[in-house]
């Protein structure tokens, strides 16, 4: 099979704008979890979540080009812009014929459905925009980058709760392989900090009020992210050819299913996606030198993950860094495996380990190492990055230094 390699990145998220701020932001270990600005917030219970600040849409946008767009195409477009300025792709027409979208969401226009359903519920009027429906579907935001850039091959939106973005990332790479495209732009994208948004996930009754903690014994939930991460997949020798400065190889992907509760985590379903990602891309425990754990501050999360790993790892968990960083940047749902996997390209091209912050004292139910509040300088091989969603849908990505 052909061999895979990411030639950009692009972002926007509570850490920063672009994929630099979000580096120095992971480096220094900077929350960007604060208020919440959202309209009826003295309505909600849950006051904190990580929003994505100083974003004007009229700044990257005409104004033609604004009202078809809800808040997180916006935030994909603007990661993909970065990722392919990056990877220096030109996407002439017979490359674009061979070139691709997919990305992940868990919501899609969440915003927009929140603001209609307050249009014709609360304030009683029957009329919407005409826009309506082409802003809250899930696969906006890979339609818009798909017809910005020119891309004509395999495209589709994922949407697997939490888990999307890796589950995306993966079906880009497992095309690409497999000679079905020579490029593809894959990630994920999410923007729920509305209301609604915001009211439905306090229902589940897994929401910090203070702060994340992951792997933390006092830890006491998730606190809800937005943000897009977005990528340049390609086929290696494509890249070669045209001399593309190569981030990192994407070596494995493993996904499986629980088959169990819909939202209470398993064990065994992580296991099997590891150990799948692990063995697709010819790795031992011994060649890991980190993990960006899913780590969503919960109680039953935190652990479970841990026994997973535990049992994947053995022996070799004790010594191995494992990192939550949405104790920094929230937890961006569909979108956040892709943030997450910046964090990998961070500790592959930089020597860096993004750490844990927030965390306070040891769980000995979770991770020896969750690299607490200070990022760690180590040179690795080979990262993992975890999704795990409700409705137990798992998907790991494995990726290595290229060389």
């Amino acid at each position: 099979m052909r061999r895979v390699v990411i030639t950009g990145s692009g972002t926007v998220n509570a850490l920063g704008p672009d994929v630099a701020a979000t580096f120095a932001a992971m480096r220094e270990g900077r929350c960007g979890i604060g208020p919440l600005s959202c309209r009826d917030v003295d309505r909600l219970s849950v006051h904190i979540g990580a929003e994505i600040s100083g974003f004007d849409p009229a700044q990257h946008f005409t104004r033609n080009t604004l009202p078809l767009l809800d808040r997180f195409s916006q935030l994909a477009l603007v990661a993909a812009r970065e990722a392919v300025a990056q990877s220096g792709l030109h996407i002439d027409e017979a490359l674009g014929l061979r070139a691709g979208v997919i990305m992940g969401t868990a919501g899609g226009g969440n915003l927009t459905v929140d603001d209609n359903y307050r249009t014709v519920y609360a304030e009683g009027k029957n009329r919407v925009h005409p826009f309506v429906v082409p802003r809250l579907m899930h696969n906006a935001a890979t339609s818009h980058i798909s017809m910005e850039l020119g891309l004509k091959g395999p495209a589709f939106t994922v949407s697997t709760a939490c888990a999307s973005a890796n589950h995306a990332m993966g079906q880009a790479f497992q095309m690409l392989r497999c000679g079905m495209a020579d490029v593809m732009v894959t990630g994920g994208s999410e923007a729920m900090l509305g209301f609604g948004g915001i009211k439905a996930w306090e229902g589940l009754r897994v929401m910090a009020r203070d702060t994340c903690r992951p792997f933390s014994r006092d830890r006491t939930g998730m606190v809800q992210g937005e943000g897009a991460g977005v990528f340049v997949f390609e086929e290696l020798e494509h890249a070669r050819k045209r001399g593309a400065n190569i981030l990192a190889e994407v070596a494995g992907f493993g996904l499986s299913a629980d088959a169990g509760d819909i939202v209470m985590p398993d064990v065994d379903g992580p296991v099997r996606a590891m150990q799948a990602a692990m063995a697709d891309a010819q790795v031992t425990p011994d060649h890991v030198g980190y993990v960006n754990a899913h780590g969503t501050g919960t109680a039953a999360n935190d652990r479970v993950e841990s026994q997973a790993l535990r049992k994947v790892m053995g022996a070799r968990l004790d010594t191995l860094p494992v990192s939550s960083t949405k104790s920094m940047h929230g937890h961006i749902i569909g979108g956040t495996s892709a943030v997450e996997l910046l964090a990998c390209l961070m500790a592959l091209n930089e020597d860096c380990i993004a750490p844990t912050i927030n965390h306070s004292e040891f769980d000995p139910d979770c991770v020896p190492d969750p690299v607490p509040n200070d990022a760690r300088q180590v040179r690795i091989n080979v990262a993992i990055s975890n999704a795990f969603a409700f409705g137990g849908l798992n998907a790991v990505l494995v990726l290595r230094r290229y060389a």
